[in-house]
């Protein structure tokens, strides 16, 4: 365990930190232990719970929801690196990206139009609307609400972390 998540203090995810750096965030009490791992950190006078999740004590004030730029990486992770219309996790190689509304009929590169998908979904839907060709989306694409989500390693971060990074769930650990 290399990095940590960050959440404000409303529980949205803010940034994801080295263990070093939420280390001195909680001893300074600047921010609260959510969860940890099952290893510990040792000082002369002290033992820690390795952090994996924390949360800062006092709201930070975010001036202008960033727009992040839409990129592979970027979709995939959104997406959790399941197919959006089978629902399969072929990994991350193995996964495509398709517009949903294809290129061809003028689909905008965004992340509104872009979902992954498996290479079987992608060649089954083709240059078609999901509807013509009786596919249906599991999720509606969107952009994603949290800076987090682009700092997140490339296999969406530790399992902990899921029920932080969900869209809505702004009160997960409340």
């Amino acid at each position: 365990m290399t990095s940590v998540l960050v959440l404000n203090a409303s529980f949205e995810p803010l940034n994801v930190v080295s263990v070093r750096r939420a280390v001195v965030l909680l001893l300074k009490d600047k921010a609260e232990l959510v969860e940890a791992v099952e290893a510990v950190l040792r000082a002369e006078h002290i033992v820690l719970p390795t952090p994996s999740v924390i949360r800062l004590v006092s709201y930070v004030r975010i001036p202008y929801r960033m727009r992040i730029p839409v990129s592979r990486r970027g979709v995939l992770a959104r997406d959790r690196f399941t197919c959006q219309y089978c629902g399969g996790t072929p990994g991350r190689s193995a996964l495509t990206i398709d517009h949903v509304v294809p290129r061809s009929r003028g689909g905008p590169k965004r992340w509104e139009n872009l979902v992954a998908a498996c290479a079987r979904c992608n060649r089954r839907k083709g240059g078609r609307l999901p509807d013509e060709a009786g596919m249906k989306l599991m999720s509606r694409p969107e952009s994603p609400r949290y800076v987090a989500l682009a700092f997140i390693g490339h296999d969406g971060g530790p399992d902990g972390w899921r029920k932080y990074l969900q869209p809505g769930d702004s009160d997960a650990g409340a």
